[in-house]
């Protein structure tokens, strides 16, 4: 359904990616990974036609729709709700908004055939006339009621304004489906209810993620991008790792052998060169020697970084006590008399929908916020270290890396800095460069390293996931289980909840919480039941 040939993409001398060919099958979900700056998104690009290729060309089969999930998503504004998911079949719109006009018009013969002409049009394109219920229902399963579908997109959050783009995308039902991170910005339930409308998607699909588990659920094939290639694997994607894996240990394998050759080589060269007897073997050596071609041999080029959380000092008896705290906003209760007790080793999943008030509850924790009623007691030996919601925010300025992890402690060791700083990927010129230079997922991982070089006993950590890519979730998810503190964490990555927690507290709509002693796994077996 979908094909490249030759397909090249550079930016000046820097080449993302070359000679790709392959064909993207019907009935197939495509997981696209590979390290940041890859290439991933750029390559999506050019397969719906946003980006044009440097070289080579995409082939999609005639008369095969293609849905593209938006990233611009103030895109709509003066647009409504519903017109906005409409949009996403932009023949049916036109047509519909075409009739409504004509309607309002004297009738005449010319706009009689006018409004005949956009029936049919209307009726090659939405042959049960159902577009309204089914646009109604996209929008009420992602939790727009139907007394909001008229409301103007700028009305709404960000994270609702994406939630409409994902329905504009996935109403038309396309044949051909190119989505970019459509996990960012949703909570657990609705990524649940996105992975089952992808689950039953018939066509060709092509998706960029960094949520592990999302992947596992919707994907059957992997495109692997790594060393300016693409390769494909069949299965999700810890059948790709499993098999990647295989892959690398056999390369590393492969390498050791052949240069412990070149060194062997090397050496009968260098000891029988200037000897006239063993000159031939050594000349015919020589010829073996230039044949080795070591760098063929290629292990991954992602690179993984090492999250290791450790504590200055051990914690008292006395953790964290919460006591009836409760916290209004504009006359609307977020959080409703909260208790929570905090003991040793607890490694605490907070969760919620959007917006329910995880945020609020870590900030106040932490007591940036003061609760209207209620107490927060820490015991007298915690050190806590927070990563806000807002990390991206906060991190800015002129300062090099290195100088803003240090200003956080002034007497910590030079070599230090720099192991935390290199634990996160930031090589010796990268923790010079400055700070407000770096994107998203690199603050995310200088807000890790500043937690690492702080060495809490306590850690309350909101969304730490977002903008980090699978490697370094991974990490995390290990560095949280191995650490001997106890944990407060915000996140909608399954993978990192099944990795860490547990205990499970969740908030509910009415300001209360629900409080599991268990695992993820277990809390949702508990529910089901």
């Amino acid at each position: 359904m979908v094909q490249t040939v030759n397909l090249k993409k550079a930016f000046g001398p820097r080449v993302l990616f070359q000679d790709i060919n392959i064909k993207l099958d019907t009935g197939k979900r495509y997981g696209l990974i590979g390290a940041n700056g890859a290439g991933k998104t750029t390559f999506l690009k050019i397969l719906s036609g946003i980006e044009d290729a440097t070289e080579g060309e995409v082939q999609i089969q005639n008369g095969k729709k293609v849905g593209t999930l938006g990233q611009n998503q103030f895109e709509f504004e003066n647009y409504s709700i519903f017109d906005t998911v409409l949009l996403g079949n932009k023949r049916l719109y036109d047509a519909i908004k075409q009739k409504e006009l004509l309607y309002m018009e004297e009738y005449t013969d010319e706009v009689g055939d006018k409004l005949g002409e956009l029936e049919i049009i209307c009726c090659e394109e939405d042959p049960t006339y159902e577009y309204d219920i089914k646009i109604t229902k996209i929008l009420e399963d992602l939790g727009f009621p139907s007394s909001q579908h008229s409301d103007l997109m700028s009305t709404i959050t960000g994270g609702d304004k994406f939630k409409v783009l994902l329905a504009q995308v996935l109403y038309p039902k396309p044949d051909v489906l190119f989505l970019d991170e459509p996990t960012n910005n949703l909570d657990i339930v609705t990524i649940g209810w996105l992975e089952n409308q992808l689950q039953h998607h018939d066509g060709t699909m092509v998706v960029i993620s960094h949520d592990r588990h999302f992947l596992n659920a919707v994907c059957t094939n992997i495109l692997d991008v790594d060393f300016k290639q693409i390769r494909e694997f069949s299965g999700n994607y810890d059948d790709w790792y499993i098999a990647s894996t295989v892959i690398a240990k056999q390369n590393e394998k492969d390498m050791s052998k052949r240069l412990k050759e070149k060194d062997e080589l090397e050496k009968f060269i260098a000891r029988f060169s200037a000897n006239a007897s063993k000159a031939k073997q050594a000349t015919s050596r020589q010829k073996q020697l230039d044949k080795l071609d070591v760098g063929a041999i290629q292990v991954s080029s992602r690179r993984d970084p090492s999250i290791i959380f450790k504590q200055k000092r051990e914690v008292g008896k006395e953790l964290l006590i919460v006591k009836n705290i409760s916290k209004s906003f504009e006359g609307e209760t977020v959080l409703n008399d909260i208790s929570i007790s905090v003991e040793k080793d607890d490694k605490i999943a907070l969760i919620g929908p959007n917006g329910i008030g995880k945020t609020t509850l870590c900030e106040v924790l932490v007591e940036n916020i003061k609760p209207d009623e209620g107490s927060v007691h820490w015991g007298a030996t915690i050190q806590n270290g927070y990563f806000p919601q807002n990390a991206t925010d906060l991190i800015d300025g002129d300062m090099t890396l290195y100088d803003w992890l240090r200003g956080f402690d002034r007497n910590a060791d030079i070599s230090e800095i720099r192991n935390c700083l290199g634990r996160m990927l930031f090589n010796g010129t990268e923790q010079e460069k400055q700070v407000k230079s770096c994107s998203g997922g690199e603050k995310h991982r200088m807000m890790l390293s500043k937690i690492m070089l702080e060495q809490p006993n306590f850690m309350v950590l909101d969304e730490p996931t977002n903008h980090l890519d699978l490697e370094a979730i991974i990490a995390l998810g290990e560095g949280l289980l191995a650490y001997p503190g106890s944990v407060v964490c915000v996140s909608h990555d399954r993978e990192l909840l099944d990795a860490y927690a547990n205990r499970i507290i969740e908030i509910q709509e009415d300001g209360s919480i629900v409080d599991f002693k268990g695992s993820y796994e277990d809390y949702l077996e508990s529910k089901e039941a």
